[in-house]
């Protein structure tokens, strides 16, 4: 049954997400049993053949004509296929995280010994990144390199489900979570307070927040890593990961992004948004088959200008 405090269901829904979690599993059960290549092989295939005749493949067309307008439309067509296996290959690859590490040389990282001086100075930082390529492998390496790190997440509807994602995550050592919203805010400043770092994703629609320039059109983006860096003064620490080659991965610890403390604070958050946004802008540009394209990251107004209305 879902855990103390939630809310209570009926025994109708109950019912349908312990199917759904049956069936979760028994996905889970036969992708470890395929192994970290054909898995995913087998899910960069599904997704290659299904993704372009859903109507999200509009979404992601869409997104790509925003961000490259000069790209020869074939191009992007291809672009799009391949953007599809790629999110096929990180789904099928999900349960088969704890393969996928440092220690089974699937993983290289560039730039450890920022997190190795993370670790050995105590004071914890703000991870930042965005959806990029098997962004999972990101916490898993921040984690393995010994840094305590608080991971946010969005639960899964089906608390079942859900509860099978975050034993899949503990595999690979993700054991601190902080839901998004604001309970998880709240959690993840005290995890500050106790030495803890954080890990956000910063890359997804969000209705408020400072206005900035993605691919030099208008996005509201969230402000709380900044606010969380200025608050407990760190520093945001941008991640990367691109894929390589055979189910392996390269991640990257960046330079820190030293926030200004102007004595205006909405400001100096503003900046930090940017700064922030201008990374994965960056590094989409530099692997733009990598990044998730299949979320609607622009406001509709830019989605309405590009079709003329």
């Amino acid at each position: 049954m879902p855990g103390e405090g939630e809310r209570k269901v009926g025994l109708g829904q109950d019912l349908r997400w312990r199917l759904e979690a049956a069936a979760f599993a028994g996905l889970t059960t036969l992708l470890r049993l395929l192994g970290v290549e054909r898995a995913s092989n087998l899910g960069g295939w599904l997704l290659r053949t299904l993704g372009p005749k859903t109507g999200t493949h509009r979404t992601v067309t869409r997104n790509l004509r925003i961000a490259f307008p000069d790209m020869p439309e074939v191009e992007r067509e291809a672009l799009a296929v391949a953007a599809w296996e790629q999110t096929g290959r990180t789904f099928a690859e999900t349960p088969l995280l704890d393969r996928i590490t440092v220690e089974s040389g699937r993983v290289e990282v560039v730039g450890l010994e920022r997190l190795h001086a993370i670790r050995d100075s105590g004071r914890p930082v703000v991870f930042v990144s965005g959806h990029l390529a098997n962004f999972e492998t990101m916490a898993a390496v921040i984690l393995a390199a010994g840094v305590p790190c608080q991971i946010t997440y969005r639960a899964a509807n089906n608390p079942y489900v859900d509860a099978q994602i975050r034993r899949a995550r503990a595999r690979y050592g993700v054991k601190l979570f902080a839901p998004k919203g604001g309970e998880g805010a709240r959690e993840l400043l005290a995890g500050l307070q106790r030495g803890e770092s954080v890990a956000l994703m910063n890359d997804q629609k969000f209705s408020e927040g400072p206005e900035v320039s993605f691919f030099g059109q208008p996005v509201n983006a969230a402000p709380g890593p900044s606010r969380l860096a200025l608050r407990h003064g760190t520093v945001l620490q941008p991640m990367s990961v691109v894929r390589l080659p055979g189910a392996r991965f390269r991640v990257t610890a960046h330079e820190p992004i030293e926030i200004p403390r102007s004595g205006d604070r909405q400001a100096d958050i503003a900046w930090g948004v940017q700064a922030v946004t201008r990374f994965v802008e960056d590094r989409v540009r530099e692997h733009p088959v990598d990044w998730f394209w299949v979320h609607k990251r622009w406001p509709d107004k830019v989605y309405r200008a590009l079709e003329g209305g």
